[in-house]
């Protein structure tokens, strides 16, 4: 594999990383994961993934310079441009990290660095259920909700790379806090979100007196969790699909706003709605189908991402290939 050229993807998250090598045509050769210690700092874990970036060029025998590209794919705010990491809100501590400089001056590869939603839209659209169309949006629907959009066959960033953050979006006046808005649609549509929810809707059914199964006291309402929600509804829990069916309606109405402003062809949904698809999707195509404009509505699939626990990995190289990025639009 002496003249070989590979690329590298790094993933960041605020539980676990992962850092995978590939060829140019992401065929993943090895992976290494290990967790991501927020409480240590960010020069931890930066110190971690070169170390991993050490370790699979030595199990392969590879030199620095056949590393063609390096991509990064990490939770936002942050500058891709610049490739600084800007305070997200998982990764305490990392304020204005240059992560883009520190790599390269390293590695002496480039080095490009996306938000995990446009980066997790990359994936889907190149490898996953989006393939084949010009206009999606990937919804990432796990412990927070944002999105990565492919607008006109190219990944669509915005002035400052704050596109796509519609879990700020405010569904209603009242309700669960998410992305620090009461009412949001991340408040309403996300693992923290359907949480919280859970947690107002069995307060107030066991002060009423109901009885609620799968959490029958008022003392263990605040360790209540989405997964809990989800396999209660899965054991045929009242109250749990109760609670899935409010989020479904707020989920019909914020994919109603995205179809009626983008029009986009698929709406590829990842992480928690996958597990729980059949309490949520039904709910909220019906309404999507009063909320949205019918020749929009019938031109958009709601599907959910193929790419499971993998799109990480395949996010990140997506990111060092620069797809979606190119001159051409072609990816």
């Amino acid at each position: 594999m002496n003249d070989k050229k590979f690329i590298i993807g790094i993933d960041i998250g605020g539980t676990k990383c992962a850092v995978v090598l590939a060829d140019c045509q992401m065929n993943i050769y090895h992976r290494i994961a290990f967790p991501t210690e927020v409480e240590k700092g960010p020069n931890h874990t930066i110190d971690r993934i070169l170390f991993a970036i050490e370790q699979l060029l030595s199990k392969n025998g590879l030199a620095k310079n056949q590393i063609e590209s390096i991509g990064i794919s990490c939770g936002g705010p942050l500058d891709s441009k610049s490739g600084v990491i800007l305070s997200p809100p998982n990764l305490p501590g990392w304020d204005n990290i240059p992560i883009k400089k520190i790599i390269e001056e390293q590695m002496g590869a480039p080095v490009y660095l996306e938000n995990d939603a446009n980066a997790g839209a990359l994936a889907e659209w190149t490898l996953g259920a989006g393939r084949g169309c010009k206009n999606m949006i990937f919804i990432t629907f796990g412990t927070g909700l944002g999105a990565g959009l492919i607008l006109n066959g190219r990944l669509y960033s915005g002035a400052n790379d704050m596109a796509g953050e519609i879990g700020h979006i405010r569904l209603a006046e009242d309700g669960p806090e998410g992305y620090g808005k009461a009412g949001s649609f991340e408040g309403f549509c996300s693992g923290g979100g359907i949480a919280k929810l859970a947690r107002r809707e069995i307060e107030k059914r066991l002060k009423r007196g109901e009885v609620v199964g799968f959490c029958p006291t008022l003392d263990m309402v605040k360790s209540i969790t989405a997964k809990d929600v989800g396999l209660a509804a899965e054991r045929g829990d009242p109250a749990a699909v109760d609670i899935l069916k409010i989020s479904a309606r707020y989920l019909g109405l914020g994919l109603s706003i995205l179809i009626d402003i983008l029009n986009p062809e698929k709406i590829i949904l990842g992480s928690i709605f996958v597990r729980i698809r059949k309490f949520l999707q039904p709910v909220a195509e019906e309404v999507i189908r009063k909320e949205a404009l019918e020749i929009s509505a019938k031109k958009c699939l709601i599907l959910p991402a193929q790419l499971g626990e993998r799109i990480g990995d395949y996010a990140s190289l997506c990111v060092a290939l620069r797809i979606g990025k190119k001159e051409d639009g072609n990816g």
